[in-house]
């Protein structure tokens, strides 16, 4: 089984990369997903996160209220840290069952485990191959305000609140440009799958009796 994280600033693209990457033939574990599921109405992670910042996370259907937590943690890196301590050990476990369950169907599989914050949970170590999407901190925060009609002052919060592009890059073993359309990127991951899947071959070749 081949690991590859994936991982890029928010609106850098990384979106595209993992959709790409799984249409290649990758199992895609993708953290926000998982961090949704941590926190789903009964679980006791959703049970934690009110236990931390009170009632008023919650809709009117008891489910978590994302854009109120989104108020709280992005302003108050403590409050973030707190929330953070809740959630990851939830994904990481989440994480590591899906990656499982992939390994028992496919012990040759290539895993993709799309984590925005990567760099930020100290993980860039754990897997093969570390595949970065960049795009300048400028252009996400535009991209934030043209395509998820957030205010700038909520974009230019929401980049800052994740590691810088120097620390990201700084973790690479493959850097992606997100800077251009979304079939540019597409194109590089082919690239990338077409250089992994070479030298997959060359370890089995390099394995055989």
């Amino acid at each position: 089984m081949q690991r590859i994280g994936l991982t890029g600033g928010i609106a850098a693209g990384k979106s595209v990369a993992a959709r790409r990457f799984g249409e290649l033939g990758a199992v895609v574990v993708d953290a926000d997903v998982l961090a949704r599921l941590a926190v789903e109405p009964g679980t006791p992670g959703l049970d934690a996160v009110v236990e931390e910042f009170g009632a008023g996370v919650l809709d009117a259907q008891g489910a978590l209220d994302r854009a109120a937590l989104a108020r709280v943690v992005f302003s108050d890196a403590a409050a973030r840290a707190r929330l953070d301590a809740i959630v990851h050990p939830a994904v990481r476990r989440l994480a590591a069952e899906r990656e499982a369950a992939a390994a028992t169907l496919d012990a040759g599989a290539v895993v993709v485990h799309d984590i925005p914050l990567l760099v930020e949970t100290g993980q860039a170590a754990d897997f093969h191959v570390v595949v970065v999407v960049h795009a300048p901190a400028l252009l996400r925060v535009e991209r934030l305000v043209r395509l998820r009609a957030m205010t700038r002052e909520d974009a230019e919060a929401r980049v800052a609140a994740q590691a810088r592009d120097e620390e990201r890059l700084a973790v690479a073993d493959v850097v992606l440009d997100g800077s251009g359309g979304d079939v540019d990127l597409e194109r590089q991951v082919d690239e990338v799958w077409e250089r992994l899947a070479a030298e997959r071959d060359d370890e089995r070749a390099a394995e055989a009796p």
